[in-house]
């Protein structure tokens, strides 16, 4: 498929997305912009549509500071624009948080079998909306069954995926309760369609991607994998801050009576990088994972 065809079915969904959001939510569409590659695009694609719409931008307190700058760059082009945005900044149990006050409180690192800090600190908004986001299904193979448009339940398996694309009436019903929708207009795209999309329209990108970095996200996160340790070059003071974070937690390990596999943040901190956190990872916290406070 063409990059001219994407972006029309691209275009069309949005549209239609756009009618479902003002009659049955009464609110325009809500795009959750990351600063990344494939939120950029759907803030092009956005404005190409011609709808109405709302930006949110998830601040995670982990994120590079190129990132951070880029993010504030794009948001005072959107005031000029007449665009509605907002920067969400991180609540737990109704209080402010950050990456580094909740590893202590949830006495684990974030690891890719647990990830408990994208929960808290980019998913937790946009609830009764009708919400854009730059997935697709050809980011990974959790993702590979991604649909155009989603009703999000307590698990993956537990999700609705509507057959936006040819009218799936079934997707009536929970806009009618309000219930968050999420649409995947870019869903089908390859990363070459992305990048060959932002060239031609002359989109100003996250710097990060110039520096050799190949995704945007959290600092530190596990899902990048090895290029951990090229973050923690560029950005040492993230080390430091995990470093920090990981003291305080085996305290914490300690106070509250819980197995703690650690003497100190040295250990978490390799054993956390070297990634031992998949196989095995249920038994050596006796089943406590999905759990935390």
């Amino acid at each position: 498929m063409i990059l001219l065809d994407l972006e029309h079915k691209a275009i069309a969904r949005l549209q239609e997305s756009a009618k479902l959001s003002e009659f049955y939510y009464q609110k325009p569409l809500l795009l959750a912009y990351s600063g990344g590659k494939d939120s950029e695009v759907c803030l092009e694609l956005c404005r190409r549509a011609g709808v109405p719409f709302e930006v949110i931008h998830n601040l995670t307190t982990a994120d590079a500071p190129e990132t951070v700058y880029h993010v504030r760059k794009v948001f005072r082009r959107l005031e000029l624009e007449g665009v509605k945005w907002e920067i969400l900044h991180p609540r737990y149990k109704g209080q402010p948080t950050s990456m580094w006050t909740l590893i202590p409180q949830k006495c684990l690192p974030p690891i890719r079998s647990q990830r408990w800090c994208c929960q808290i600190l980019k998913e937790g908004r946009g609830k009764n909306r009708c919400v854009v986001l730059g997935v697709r299904s050809a980011e990974s193979q959790n993702r590979s069954d991604t649909g155009v448009a989603e009703l999000y339940g307590r698990t993956r398996a537990n999700r609705q995926v509507f057959d936006f694309d040819n009218g799936d009436e079934r997707i009536i019903s929970p806009c009618q309760r309000k219930a968050t929708i999420k649409i995947h207009p870019i869903v089908d795209w390859r990363d070459r369609d992305v990048w060959q999309f932002l060239q031609d329209a002359k989109v100003d990108i996250n710097p990060c991607y110039s520096m050799g970095f190949r995704r945007v996200g959290c600092v530190g996160c596990p899902m990048a994998g090895k290029s951990r340790y090229t973050e923690f070059r560029q950005w040492p003071k993230f080390e430091n801050l995990y470093r920090k974070a990981f003291a305080r937690m085996v305290e914490e390990r300690k106070a509250r009576g819980k197995p703690c596999q650690w003497k100190n943040a040295d250990d978490v901190f390799r054993w956390w990088m070297e990634d031992k956190n998949l196989d095995g990872q249920m038994d050596l916290w006796g089943g406590e994972i999905g759990g935390g406070t």
